[in-house]
C-alpha cells in the first residue's frame, strides 16, 4: 500500500518542474538523483547566467539556488529573474547560516525559504514539498480566477449586446442619432488620445460615446421625430435622457465607468447645464470630452430645420463658448485639432456617415 501511494505521489510530482543552480557539480548530481527518485522533473545547472536564461525561456515551478557562487551570488541571480518573473518559487541554499543573505534581501527578492547545505536532504525535501503545495494552491487560485474572468467576459459580452440592441432601437426612433453615437465615440477617442489618456480611459470614452444617448429610448417618438422647434415642455422631456440612460446602465456593474459620461455629457462648464448643474472640474473629465465631441457632431450634422454649419462657424462657436459651455483647456485642444488635423475628423465623418 505504501509503495502504491509513493508511486501516485511520484506521478503527481512529475507535473512540477524544478531547476537547481549550484556551481558545484557534485551538489547538482546529488540533487538530481534525490529529486528524480522523488518523481520531480529536474534540471540542474552549474552556470548562474545559463540558469537565468533557462528561466526566461522555459517554465519552471521551483528553483533551488546556491547563495555563494561564481561569477556572481544567488541573490544577484534572483535580482535578474525577478525583473521578468515574479511567480517562480525560490529556495536558497547556504553553506552556513552565517553566510545567508540579510532578511531584508530575502523579503525584497521574494525568496520563499532557505536552508543550510547538508549530506542529508531531509530538510530540503520538506521545504520542497511545502513549496509544491503552495504552488499547487496558487495554480488552483489562478485557474479559478481565469474561469471567473471567462464567465465575467461572457456576461460583459451579453450585456454589451443587450445595450447595443437598445442603441439600435434608439436609432430607429431618432434618425438623427443614426451614426451620431459612432462619430461621438470616435471623436472622443481622438481627443482623449491627443491629451494622452490611458488605454483604460480611452476604452471608457469609446464605449461611453457609443451609449451616451441611450436614454433617448425613454423619450416619446413624437418629440424625437418632430421636425419643427420643440416647445419648452418637449425640450424638458429631451433633457431627461441623460438621467434615463444612467438609470438603464446602473443595473449592470460593468457599465459603472461609463455612467458619468452618459449622465453628465450635457453639463456646462459654467454650471448651467443638466441634469445636475455641475460646474468646472466637478464635471467628470471624460464627460467634458464627450460634451465637446457631441456638440461638434450636432453642429456639423444636417437637421430637419437647418443645414450642417460650416467649419468657420463651428470654430467661432467653440471659441465663443470656451470656459462657459466647455472646458477651456479641452476646447483649446479640440480647436488645435480642427485647425491642424481636420483630415482625421473628416475621416471619422466619412466612416460613420448617416
Amino acid at each position: 500500500m505504501r509503495k502504491g501511494l509513493q508511486n501516485v505521489q511520484n506521478i503527481e510530482n512529475k507535473n512540477y518542474k524544478i531547476i537547481a543552480v549550484d556551481d558545484e557539480e557534485g551538489i547538482i548530481d546529488s540533487l538530481s538523483i534525490f529529486l528524480k527518485r522523488s518523481g520531480y522533473d529536474f534540471t540542474g545547472v552549474t552556470n548562474p547566467q545559463e540558469a537565468i536564461e533557462k528561466v526566461r525561456n522555459e517554465h519552471y515551478d521551483l528553483m533551488i539556488l546556491d547563495f555563494i557562487m561564481t561569477p556572481f551570488h544567488g541573490d544577484q541571480v534572483v535580482e535578474e529573474i525577478r525583473k521578468f518573473n515574479k511567480e517562480l518559487y525560490i529556495l536558497l541554499l547556504t553553506g552556513h547560516k552565517d553566510l545567508a543573505p540579510p532578511l531584508e534581501t530575502i523579503k525584497r527578492l521574494d525568496i520563499q525559504g532557505y536552508c543550510e547545505k547538508s549530506d542529508k536532504f531531509d530538510q530540503l525535501l520538506l521545504l520542497i514539498e511545502s513549496g509544491i503545495k503552495s504552488i499547487a494552491q496558487m495554480n488552483e487560485i489562478k485557474k479559478i480566477n481565469d474561469e471567473l474572468k471567462s464567465t465575467y467576459d461572457m456576461l460583459e459580452k451579453a450585456y454589451l449586446e443587450s445595450i447595443e440592441t437598445l442603441r439600435y432601437t434608439v436609432e430607429a426612433k431618432d434618425t438623427y442619432t443614426r451614426g451620431h453615437s459612432d462619430r461621438v465615440s470616435a471623436l472622443s477617442v481622438l481627443i482623449g488620445k491627443t491629451v494622452g489618456l490611458s488605454e483604460e480611459d480611452i476604452k471608457t470614452l469609446q464605449i461611453g460615446g457609443l451609449f451616451h444617448d441611450i436614454g433617448k429610448i425613454g423619450v416619446p417618438d413624437t418629440i424625437l421625430q418632430k421636425e419643427s422647434k420643440l416647445t419648452d415642455d418637449e425640450y424638458s422631456e429631451i433633457k431627461n435622457h441623460p438621467s434615463i440612460g444612467a438609470h438603464i446602465l446602473s443595473t449592470a456593474s460593468i457599465f459603472k465607468d461609463i455612467i458619468p459620461i452618459v449622465k453628465h455629457h450635457h453639463e456646462r462648464y459654467d454650471g448651467h447645464g443638466y441634469p445636475s448643474q455641475l460646474a468646472g472640474n466637478d464635471i467628470p473629465y471624460l464627460a467634458r470630452i464627450t460634451a465637446i465631441a457631441d456638440t461638434f457632431d450636432a453642429m456639423t450634422s444636417k437637421r430637419s430645420y437647418r443645414d450642417a454649419l460650416p467649419l468657420e462657424k463651428v470654430i467661432s462657436e467653440f471659441e465663443r463658448c470656451k470656459g462657459t459651455q466647455f472646458d477651456p483647456e479641452l476646447t483649446d485642444v479640440f480647436l488645435d485639432i480642427l485647425h491642424n488635423r481636420y483630415d482625421e475628423i473628416k475621416a471619422i465623418q466619412e466612416k460613420y456617415a448617416s
